[in-house]
């Protein structure tokens, strides 16, 4: 199982060039963590982060300015606040 997911996105990657594939809001894109971590760490680790991203990930997010705090805050598809200090360590994941 884990070297279908690893065909299936060397398939994505084949198939779909670079400029048609949307934009990911992480550092790293989610078919390249993904196969990462399933080479690294085997099918349930890269199985993980693959739900993690599908849940927060794509250009479903907002940023807004709280003035109370006066703070940054994004919030995700999944509905999780992400306060400025920590958005670039989320970002990371």
């Amino acid at each position: 199982m884990k070297y279908l997911l690893l065909t299936i996105i060397h398939l994505y990657w084949f198939l779909i060039p670079k400029k048609k594939r949307r934009r990911c809001i992480f550092k790293k894109s989610c078919s390249k963590i993904v196969y990462e971590k399933t080479k690294k760490e085997g099918l349930i680790s890269g199985l993980k982060i693959l739900t993690f991203r599908i849940k927060n990930c794509h250009p479903e997010f907002d940023l807004y300015f709280e003035i109370k705090t006066n703070e940054l805050k994004l919030i995700t598809k999944s509905g999780e606040i992400i306060s400025e200090n920590n958005i670039a360590d989320w970002l990371k994941a």
